[in-house]
């Protein structure tokens, strides 16, 4: 799966929380969500802090799916989503739960249902 098709992605599973989302489908969000962060922060740098209202904006609308893929990535390891929780556990949670999202899917179906494309 490419960047825009990633993107595309996470915007069109706004709230599908269910099935499963590939290694290369969650990093290109995160990837997409720092870049468009770092903009926001220039733009703060040269034209003043009122940005930081439109970044918040940006914010609030990524935020469900950010949450929805994350949620579909753990469903591509056969985890539970609940894991995600494990990040409020001070550092081994986040690296954690990192390492969980850079390890390959399973192979084939799982309780989640088919590997997606």
């Amino acid at each position: 799966m490419g960047f825009q098709e990633a993107i595309q992605a996470g915007f069109a599973g706004y709230v599908k929380f269910e099935g499963r989302a590939t290694r290369s489908e969650y990093w290109f969000w995160v990837l997409f969500l720092i870049v468009v962060q770092i903009v926001f922060q220039i733009l703060m740098a040269i034209l003043g802090n009122w940005i930081g209202i439109l970044y918040m904006i940006f914010s609030l609308g990524t935020l469900l799916p950010g949450i929805a893929v994350s949620f579909r990535r753990m469903h591509d390891i056969d985890r539970s989503a609940l894991w995600l929780l494990i990040a409020f556990v001070p550092i081994v949670g986040t690296i954690l739960l990192i390492v969980w999202f850079c390890s390959p899917g399973t192979p084939g179906p799982n309780r989640y249902g088919a590997p997606s494309i």
